[in-house]
């Protein structure tokens, strides 16, 4: 059965919003109920992430996101509903009800708890004389000491070790291939799924096991390999190490490219090392980095294929406004090497003098262009005041202009011009595709998410009006000749028919008690509309009834279509009419 009606709003209202997301977001400027901060899941400068402390809610305007305090939870630290409600009971010193429950709660739980047992297994492998090979890997990179901190293990060469004894354990088959651990040989057998490797148990910030990563002890392909997505485990939204880098008191995250790295450079006494697994970091990485500091320190590997990598990592980066360094390593092709060759110490004043990231990518901009001849440095030129120009600061602007136009040789009022001239041509840009977004109503324009369209506009206008006023003056709802089958948006028609029933009982309109039956997108959707308060009270009754008269008017073009069409096709198929 789902959570209480009544739990979840006395969860809501123990949680208050503002407390809430301050602890995320900075909320600095207010507007009545209104308080705005950056938006912490897209880059923005100017605030546009909303938090209503009346209603309980908040709105991005700028990506989109929104809904209550358990939306909020969800989207920000990752988490499944049930898992967000759990969070703030915590929080809020709260017992979840015991016949409150999830479908797929016991499954995580399950699966957190095989991997536990799994990384157990491992660890025990490589302390093992059978762990000589894993031992042999992690004494030639030098990072036995780290052993037991990271909790490395061993997975035995073979088909079914760790099958085998998770079985005995009281773990199923089934458990086995959902956590991503074994898979289905063609005999219909099962067999283990990590083998003969060096495992590195990837750990969440909150300290479970959700998922492995294995370095392949011997030549051969994958180098690394790592658990599939799970029901606990994301690899796009997941950091190695993350939960001992949190703890650093460095002042900066230092952006690793594999395990190996981050292990060496915490033994080496750089504790804040993170890296992505087995992809290019992603916009959720960078924004779990962003949680956590204000800066970031790019050590990715000095060949062409690490320097590429570096390029990609601060275009993510960057629209969240951290501070970005790009670690250069002179004589050596990764961190490990270099302090290997140097120390500790030499590394730590690489880092001190590391570039900023935009030092580094006019830099690397220049090393695509023959600066002696014309045609080349135009190019450079050409390149660098596009570049230049996505600077937010105007020092910044000017400062590495002039640095751009003397590595051009040109001057600094003519290479400003042209940096002015781009960000013109931006701003028109910007502007004509602001225009053709707001031309459609409320529209969920999230990074990463499935957008809500609308079929009908004009009908889907006066849709969220009516679900806005009833909101507001539940008294307007008397006998609304409507239900939710009459609107064009099935999101938005879902939506009514909850609140109407709420309304109908007597009951106020609770978020909480919605958050449970609506997606996400749903969910910010219905943020959005409750945020609107341009129609006063003593306006209500009428543009209810013009909401009411659009949505018919709507509905009868679409049934005369409809009929229009159906008689078109008799025609055709009794007289021959038509292609």
């Amino acid at each position: 059965m789902p959570f209480s009606e009544e739990f979840l709003e006395e969860l809501n209202r123990r949680n208050d919003i503002v407390d809430v997301v301050s602890a995320y977001v900075p909320l600095t400027k207010r507007s009545g109920s209104n308080r705005f901060g950056l938006c912490p899941f897209h880059g923005e400068k100017t605030p546009s992430f909303s938090v209503n402390a009346d209603r309980q809610i908040y709105h991005c305007f700028g990506c989109g996101k929104g809904g209550n305090v358990i939306n909020f939870i969800m989207e920000i630290e990752n988490l499944s509903f049930p898992d967000a409600v759990q969070f703030l009971a915590r929080r809020a010193g709260m017992e979840v009800p015991q016949d409150d429950y999830d479908p797929n709660r016991g499954k995580r739980a399950r699966m957190l708890e095989l991997n536990r047992e799994a990384a157990r297994f491992f660890h025990d492998r490589l302390m093992e004389p059978g762990g000589a090979p894993g031992q042999a890997y992690a004494e030639k990179r030098g990072i036995v000491p780290m052993v037991t901190r990271f909790g490395l293990g061993y997975a035995p060469d073979s088909w079914q070790a760790l099958t085998d004894a998770m079985t005995k354990k009281g773990f199923t088959r089934q458990e086995l291939i959902d956590a991503g651990l074994a898979r289905v040989g063609k005999s219909g057998g099962l067999y283990d799924y990590f083998r003969g490797r060096l495992m590195f148990p990837v750990i969440d910030v909150r300290g479970s096991v959700i998922g492995f990563s294995g370095r392949i002890l011997s030549d051969g392909e994958p180098k690394y390999l790592n658990s599939p997505d799970t029901l606990v485990y994301s690899k796009s939204r997941s950091l190695f190490a993350l939960n001992l880098a949190k703890k650093s008191k460095s002042g900066y995250i230092l952006l690793a490219e594999g395990n190996i790295d981050v292990v060496s450079l915490h033994q080496a006494g750089f504790d804040s090392a993170v890296a992505s697994l087995g992809t290019s970091l992603t916009p959720d990485q960078a924004r779990l980095i962003s949680r956590y500091t204000q800066q970031v320190v790019i050590a990715y590997d000095a060949d062409a294929a690490g320097q590429k990598a570096a390029q990609r990592a601060i275009g993510i980066l960057q629209p969240l406004d951290l501070k970005i360094k790009v670690l250069k390593i002179p004589g050596a092709k990764d961190p490990d090497e270099f302090i290997q060759q140097n120390g500790p110490t030499a590394f730590k004043n690489l880092i001190e003098r590391s570039d900023s990231q935009a030092v580094y990518r006019l830099e690397q901009l220049a090393e695509g262009y023959d600066l002696t001849a014309d045609d080349g440095r135009v190019g450079y030129l050409k390149a660098a005041a596009k570049l230049v120009a996505s600077f937010p600061g105007s020092v910044e602007r000017e400062i590495y202009g002039i640095r751009a136009a003397e590595k051009a040789g040109v001057s600094k009022e003519a290479f400003l011009a042209e940096v002015a001239r781009v960000r013109r041509q931006n701003a028109a840009a910007a502007k004509k595709r602001l225009d053709r977004d707001n031309s459609s109503p409320l529209r969920a324009a999230q990074p990463q998410a499935r957008e809500l369209r609308f079929e009908n506009v004009r009908s889907a206008v006066a849709e969220e009006g009516v679900l806005n006023l009833l909101c507001r003056f539940p008294e307007l709802f008397g006998s609304l000749p409507l239900t939710g089958a009459d609107f064009t948006s099935p999101s938005l028609g879902r939506l009514y028919d909850a609140v109407a029933a709420r309304v109908r009982q007597g009951r106020s309109v609770s978020t909480a008690a919605l958050a449970e039956q609506f997606s996400p997108e749903e969910m910010a959707l219905l943020a959005k509309i409750l945020q609107r308060d341009e129609i006063p009270a003593s306006a209500a009754d009428q543009a209810m009834g013009d909401y009411i008269n659009k949505i018919r008017t709507e509905r009868d073009k679409a049934s005369a279509g409809d009929d229009l069409r159906s008689y078109a096709e008799k025609l055709k198929q009794t007289k021959g009419y038509g292609p």
